[in-house]
């Protein structure tokens, strides 16, 4: 028995240690790609590649993203990868023009693996090849600026509103979390315009739909590798079947979108927003009748879906660290109030479409806000066949992914000098004239730049605007200076949140 006993284990051990072999020599032989090809790498380890703190949750995705790109200063582009996968980090702002826009052809893919069975998956962010191209094309008329003049009185509206809600919080002096304010006076724009849905998160905070909006960007370990696994190894990611766990979410989300379009169909209801441009799609193809295809209830509710998340959770992100940095830096504060109120003294005090464009120096604080906290740190892109780097002799085979760290080019010195620093200044005229126009890439570059991008900077200028103009912000005992990332999230999420104290100005 015990010689039985014995040969079990010795050959347990035998097949354990020739496993563990042929996984070392599987990965090494992998971690040699960029070697061959002669370009710098930053060197990996087994198994996560470079992105052991990302995937154990100790490191932001953009932030390790952001330290690989500081780790080969004056290289035009570094490799690295994501467990065996090659990754490219494009560090030179002419090549990212190529990949973003001229060449874009060969990268119009992100290259992100996400469950396909989960229908709201099926969204313009993640869609790929044809199936994006005529998406793009169909919602692009949302975001003229006849659409936008038609959904700014909603946002001026709950911009008014969030001023008197705070009122009585700021009488009191209490330390108020400004991330949470901030995403439910955005919760309430975006169910406005895009759903029709009046669900005044600000004075309910505890209302469904922000309870919903809570729930898509809680991060959880699940959540997590998931977001970070489909980024970095969109293989591993199918061959495992991971799943990022929304489907109650997914489920809410198709059911409200139904029950919408169904009461809207039934009673003739017609709104100028966006679930009403949604509904022409569905039945016409689009807002353009010259279009014929249409989209099916599942994929109408998945881009309801992504302008929900998109729309409420950058803008008040942004918004948010925007009166972080005010609070610190009185001064500018001050300077900001200053054009606030002379305008306010011009137009009225009802913020309009017009008014709000004369706010230049908040336009630049906003700018500056977007450089030194981009809400998604990172951009990918595979290419989707053979690749010559422009200027090199570096070829890029097909499935190759590309990766551009926004995080990393915007706080590189050489392009914003002291880069810490939170100087709205940085975009002045003059000052922008003196850069690259590719090392400032908060919402993307190219046909894939994102197709809210104004939505979301008018939100966030209404929101500062009225808050600004009948409160000061200040930092308490409590404000953290120094804002650490919540390891778990994609988007540039503080961890902790962001603690302030509102008082009014007389």
């Amino acid at each position: 028995m015990a010689l039985l006993l014995d040969s079990w284990i010795s050959e347990f051990i035998l097949v354990v240690s020739v496993a563990t072999l042929a996984i070392y020599l599987w990965f090494d032989h992998g971690f040699k790609y960029w070697k061959k090809k002669g370009i710098p790498f930053v060197e990996p380890s087994i198994p996560f590649g470079n992105f052991r703190k990302s995937i154990l949750g100790q490191e932001a995705l953009g932030v390790t993203t952001q330290r690989l790109y500081k780790q080969v200063p004056g290289e035009r582009y570094v490799g690295h990868f994501g467990f065996c996968r090659p990754i490219l980090l494009i560090r030179d702002p002419e090549i990212i023009r190529h990949i973003l826009v001229k060449d874009f052809s060969t990268f119009h893919d992100r290259g992100i693996a996400l469950d396909d069975k989960e229908p709201l998956n099926h969204n313009l962010f993640v869609l790929t090849g044809q199936k994006w191209r005529q998406l793009r094309v169909k919602l692009s008329p949302t975001f003229t600026s006849g659409k936008l003049k038609g959904m700014f009185k909603t946002m001026s509206e709950c911009g008014r509103e969030m001023a008197d809600v705070l009122e009585a919080v700021a009488e009191r002096g209490d330390t108020v979390e400004v991330r949470e304010l901030a995403a439910r006076y955005a919760t309430d724009i975006i169910a406005s315009v895009a759903f029709g849905i009046e669900c005044n998160c600000q004075r309910n905070p505890d209302s469904e739909f922000r309870q919903w909006g809570r729930r898509i960007f809680k991060p959880t370990i699940q959540s997590g590798i998931s977001n970070i696994l489909s980024f970095i190894s969109p293989t591993l990611t199918r061959l495992l079947r991971i799943r990022s766990g929304v489907a109650a979410v997914s489920e809410y989300f198709r059911r409200m979108v139904a029950d919408t379009v169904a009461y809207r169909e039934k009673n003739n209801i017609t709104r100028k927003d966006f679930m009403d441009l949604l509904i022409q799609l569905k039945n016409k193809g689009v807002a353009d009748p010259d279009n014929s295809a249409e989209l099916t209830l599942n994929e109408l509710a998945a881009q309801a879906f992504v302008f929900f998340a998109g729309g409420f959770e950058t803008s008040s992100t942004t918004m948010s660290f925007a009166l972080h940095e005010l609070a610190l830096n009185p001064s500018l504060q001050t300077k900001l109030q200053e054009e606030i109120d002379s305008v306010f003294k011009e137009y009225g005090t009802d913020i309009t479409y017009d008014s709000i464009s004369k706010m230049s120096y908040l336009d630049k604080v906003v700018c500056e806000t977007l450089r030194k906290y981009p809400p998604l740190p990172i951009l990918n892109r595979e290419c989707n066949k053979e690749y010559r780097i422009p200027g090199s002799d570096l070829v890029l085979e097909k499935g190759t992914a590309v990766a551009v760290s926004i995080l990393g080019l915007q706080h590189d010195p050489k392009y914003f000098p002291d880069p810490e620093r939170f100087d709205p200044e940085r975009f002045s005229e003059e000052e922008k004239a003196k850069r690259h126009p590719y090392v400032y890439l908060p919402f993307g570059e190219g046909p894939r730049i994102c197709i809210g991008m104004r939505l979301g900077l008018l939100q966030v200028k209404v929101g500062l605007a009225y808050l600004l103009s009948r409160y000061n912000v200040r930092t308490t005992d409590k404000t953290v200076t120094n804002l650490e990332y919540n390891p778990r999230s994609i988007i540039l999420m503080p961890k902790g949140g962001i603690q302030l104290r509102l008082e009014k100005r007389f």
